[in-house]
C-alpha cells in the first residue's frame, strides 16, 4: 500500500460537489443529532437551575442549610463533583492547575459567622464572574472536640451552593486539607 495519497484538484473537486447536489444531498443546519423526542429534564439538573434562578433573584437570606453535618476528619482530603464537569477539568482543579482568583480565609470566625462570609463570598464571586476559588476552613477541632466543625459544614455547604460545579482539597502549597479550591459556574452558563 503506498504512503502517498492522491490530492484532488479543483476540477475533481467541484465535479464532486455539482454530483451531490445533482443527486439532491444538502448541508445539514445543525451539527447534533435529532433523536426525534424531547429531552428528559434531570431532576437534579432542574433542581440546581431553580436554585440558581432564585440565588441569581436574591430571594432567601441564606442559601446553605445550618442543619446537622457529616463530620470529616481533620486530614480528610474532600472531594465534589457535578457528575456532567469534565474529567480533565476535575484533574486540573485537582493538581491546583487552575488559577484561583479570590480567596476567604474562615479562621477565628464562629459558625453562624463562617456560614454568613462564606455565602457573601460566593455571591460576590459569582457577581465577578470567578471562575475558580480558594476558601481556607482550616483543621481545628471544634469545642466538642469531635471533629473539625467548620471544615465539616464548608463541605456541606458548598455541595448546596447552586454556583458551585467542584471543589477539591488544595495542594499543599495552598494549604493542603485545611483549603478547598472552589470551581464555580460563571453567570450564563447553563
Amino acid at each position: 500500500m503506498s504512503r502517498d495519497r492522491h490530492r484532488p484538484d479543483d476540477d475533481e473537486i467541484s465535479a464532486f460537489r455539482q454530483a451531490l447536489r445533482e443527486a439532491g444531498v444538502r448541508p445539514i443546519k445543525r451539527n447534533r443529532a435529532d433523536p426525534g423526542r424531547p429531552r428528559r429534564a434531570d431532576p437534579a439538573a432542574v433542581e440546581r437551575r431553580a436554585a440558581a434562578q432564585a440565588a441569581r433573584d436574591g430571594s432567601g437570606a441564606g442559601r446553605t442549610s445550618d442543619g446537622r453535618v457529616e463530620p470529616v476528619r481533620p486530614s480528610e482530603h474532600l472531594e465534589f463533583a457535578l457528575p456532567d464537569l469534565p474529567w480533565r477539568t476535575l484533574q486540573r482543579l485537582r493538581r491546583g492547575q487552575l488559577a484561583w482568583e479570590a480567596g476567604l480565609d474562615l479562621h477565628g470566625y464562629t459558625l453562624e459567622e463562617a456560614r454568613a462570609e462564606l455565602e457573601a463570598f460566593l455571591r460576590e464571586a459569582g457577581a465577578e464572574r470567578k471562575r475558580c476559588v480558594l476558601v481556607v476552613h482550616g483543621k481545628a477541632w471544634g469545642r466538642t472536640g469531635d471533629y473539625p466543625v467548620i471544615k465539616s459544614h464548608v463541605n456541606a455547604w458548598l455541595r448546596e451552593w447552586p454556583g458551585v460545579l467542584a471543589f477539591c482539597s488544595a495542594t499543599e502549597v495552598d494549604g493542603g486539607t485545611g483549603a478547598l479550591y472552589v470551581l464555580l459556574r460563571r453567570r450564563g452558563e447553563a
